[in-house]
């Protein structure tokens, strides 16, 4: 009986076929909670697919539309899905240029000159992420700016501001993007 149902399931896209199969380390939340294989196969077709149907989402993990909706539902209460968006084309949006910039602030700059720092990211549009990193930077970030001039006089300001403390900014403008997150 359950290989007649199963036979009669629609196979899974190619990019998802192994979703329920893939050999990964598992996946863990914050409450630490462990993730079963069903769950895990959820997170990997709602990244790729935020506005999947439950419908189709049900039938793509082999659960029925109910108890795949309350596992959604218990996985945004457990905080692993934080929230669902759209990946933007962002040179369709505002042509410029997209680059990583690696941040160093001074030795002895502290604490206050990174709450300083990372006020400033918040409230500058230019930055798009940030990332608190280990190793000979303190942060990385992901700028999208007009033109390279734009970046330049941005840079400058920031390395001009002594409450911030920055000792060295390296950018690496993005050529292609390769692959996304939601990718």
């Amino acid at each position: 009986m359950c290989r007649e149902r199963a036979a009669q399931r629609p196979p899974l896209p190619p990019n998802l076929s192994n979703a329920l199969c893939r050999t990964k380390p598992k996946l863990m939340d914050t409450n630490a909670h462990p993730l079963d294989r069903i769950d895990e196969a959820i997170i990997d077709i709602l990244r790729h697919d935020g506005r999947i149907t439950f419908d189709k989402l049900s039938s793509l993990v082999h659960l029925t539309p109910r108890p795949c909706l309350e596992r959604v539902r218990k996985l945004e209460r457990r905080g692993v899905i934080r929230g669902y968006g759209a990946i933007i084309d962002q040179q369709k949006v505002a042509p410029g240029v997209s680059l990583l910039v690696l941040v160093a602030l001074s030795n002895q700059s502290g604490r206050a000159a990174q709450k300083a720092f990372e006020a400033l990211l918040c409230n500058c549009p230019e930055v798009h992420e940030c990332q608190l990193i280990s190793g000979h930077f303190d942060y990385n970030l992901r700028l999208r700016c007009r033109d390279m001039e734009h970046y330049r006089l941005l840079s400058e300001s920031w390395m001009n501001d002594d409450t911030l403390h920055i000792d060295k900014l390296v950018a690496h403008p993005v050529l292609a993007e390769v692959k996304t997150m939601a990718g």
